[in-house]
């Protein structure tokens, strides 16, 4: 639910290095913004949507003024609206800034078609791309010139809305249910890309942009909301990835860095302003969004605050915890280092002692028979005994049968004389003789 922040595509590569490279031409982000160093968030988010509607690219095409202007008070509020790089400035200067990793969100409506396909490509490489609110847009809503669709608490609506433009909702509330407490989601089951937004009612009767929420996607949806309970609620602001591949370590000790609160906890009695802009690059984004009252979620609210500030304690455990793991790491990588290096040492004095017990013979060194000749031979030589050995037994047994001829014959003989044989022809059938009862 951070506040919006503007940027432009249009500016040239050759415009943000000069200005990288040039720190002390920088004004002070401060005096850039007209507010002063006690100024709270809010106000410099004020400050800032004011300047920059004012001097946005696309109001003043044809002045380099207006451009160069723009892009002083983007970069002011880039540091300014960084709680992290405000500290930083404040105590150090610019010195203490990385100006090159400063990012620029784009306007989508300001593109052409090249530039918002090769921003498409990139987004789906996984390459975070940020996107502002159209400046038309949020001109229109401070000039009052938009259509307002009236909103009903617990009466979800699904519509779909054009790339780069919005739909606007109101919703009274009455004092009772503000002092419960009010939450808007929107979702998409097409997980499209979209923003919630929340405007503030101005002196002239438009509207200003208070408050910006991102969707995300989750599962089968992506989604976005915000939660007017009366306690500081949290979100989380997005960041680059790339740091997370260079070092794992770092990017997991830096997940709660970007868990910051909402501007606006509670809202008063009244009518209030929300709408969902459109922020996919090509097609139409389809949105269902629904406002409830949390009178009727009092668990979830408890529960919610509490899961608030476990999140802050860990926060706060997380950096001890770093100091503590980058000791304990680097001494394990002293300790991992010396292991290896023992036992290579180790191994060395081991070889270098068997090579010294060998030495002591006076025989010539032996020499070894390869495996591949004991394969060969091994087969022939089994071959070989196993055909003496046949021929051995075939010569027993043509013995054996030379001597047991004669008393076979012998034997035959004398069984002819005894049992006379008979032809099988001369021998009767076998038949039932019985007589029939």
């Amino acid at each position: 639910m951070a506040g919006s922040r503007f940027g432009s595509f249009k500016s040239d590569k050759g415009d943000s290095a000069a200005a990288a490279a040039a720190p002390p031409q920088r004004k002070d982000p401060y005096e850039v913004l007209g507010v002063a160093r006690t100024a709270t968030d809010q106000e410099i988010k004020s400050a800032f949507r004011r300047m920059a509607l004012k001097y946005h690219p696309d109001k003043n095409a044809d002045d380099p003024v207006a451009s160069d202007k723009f892009q002083e008070v983007t970069f002011s509020y880039s540091i300014l609206s960084d709680p992290h790089k405000r500290r930083q400035y404040d105590t150090s200067g610019f010195e203490a800034i990385e100006t090159d990793s400063q990012e620029l969100e784009l306007d989508l409506s300001s593109l052409n078609t090249v530039n918002t396909m090769f921003a498409a490509i990139f987004s789906k490489l996984g390459v975070p791309i940020k996107t502002t609110v159209s400046a038309t847009v949020l001109e229109e809503a401070l000039n009052g010139s938009i259509v307002v669709s009236q909103l009903q608490l617990g009466n979800p609506v699904r519509k779909k809305v054009e790339k780069q433009t919005a739909h606007f909702y109101s919703v009274d509330i009455t004092e009772q249910e503000a002092k419960k407490g009010l939450v808007c989601r929107v979702h998409s089951t097409e997980k499209s890309k979209f923003k919630l937004l929340y405007f503030e009612l101005e002196e002239n009767g438009g509207l200003s942009l208070a408050l910006q929420e991102d969707s995300v996607k989750a599962s089968k949806v992506s989604s976005a909301g915000m939660y007017f309970l009366g306690f500081p609620v949290y979100r989380f602001e997005q960041n680059n990835s790339a740091p997370a591949a260079k070092d794992p370590d770092s990017a997991f000790f830096k997940r709660l860095d970007s868990f910051q609160p909402c501007d606006i906890n509670e809202l008063k009695p009244g009518t209030h302003f929300f709408a969902v802009y459109g922020d996919n690059f090509f097609k139409s984004a389809t949105y269902t969004i629904e406002i409830v009252c949390a009178e009727s979620f009092p668990t979830e609210k408890e529960k919610l605050q509490s899961v608030e500030a476990k999140i802050l304690t860990k926060r706060a455990e997380l950096s001890k915890f770093e100091t503590e793991y980058r000791e304990v790491l680097a001494k394990f990588t002293e300790m991992t280092s010396k292991y290896t290096q023992e036992m290579q040492t180790i191994d060395e004095l081991l070889n270098e002692r068997n090579v010294i017990h060998a030495s002591y013979t006076n025989n010539p060194p032996l020499k070894r028979t390869s495996s591949r000749n004991k394969s060969k031979s091994s087969p022939s030589f089994k071959f070989d005994e196993e055909k003496n050995q046949r021929k051995e037994k075939k010569v027993k047994d043509q013995h054996m049968e030379g001597c047991g001829s004669e008393d076979d014959d012998s034997s035959e003989k004398k069984t002819k004389e005894r049992f006379p044989r008979k032809r099988w022809l001369n021998i009767p059938f076998k038949v039932d003789r019985r007589k029939p009862c």
